[in-house]
């Protein structure tokens, strides 16, 4: 998947662990509107972001084009080699991630567990009914 795009929800950061350099964003389910699932984002070996603490409509999660990758590399002295790992998290208001490629899980809320979708003491799939993958 080139793109990870989920419009109409409510993000927020959830965790960044930096000695493990960890960045987790979640989208919990919610009456207003009216979702029944709760979708994370989690990137690992994070090494720049620029974030907000919360998007309140929705993630577009893709590499950054190299027009995008130059001005990053410029404003915050990139590394080249940064270019393939730089992720537009919201291209509109340039929040990004330098880091390892973004992984995404959903499910119904009401299935889960209540637990982080990426606890990785945990096997994965899980036995209730889950969406995931990858970007770039």
């Amino acid at each position: 998947m080139d793109e990870f795009v989920r419009e109409g929800r409510l993000f927020r950061v959830v965790e960044f662990n930096p000695s493990h350099r960890q960045l987790s964003l979640w989208s919990e389910a919610l009456a207003m509107d009216e979702t029944t699932t709760r979708v994370e984002v989690y990137i690992g070996h994070v090494s720049l972001m620029l974030l907000r603490p919360y998007y309140e409509n929705g993630l577009h999660i893709r590499r950054a084009t190299g027009v995008e990758f130059a001005e990053l590399r410029h404003r915050h002295q990139l590394a080249e080699e940064d270019a393939g790992w730089t992720w537009m998290i919201s291209p509109d208001d340039g929040s990004f991630v330098v880091g390892g490629r973004p992984a995404w899980r959903e499910a119904e809320y009401a299935l889960m567990d209540r637990e982080s979708l990426f606890d990785f003491t945990k096997s994965w799939p899980p036995e209730y009914p889950a969406q995931w993958g990858t970007v770039g």
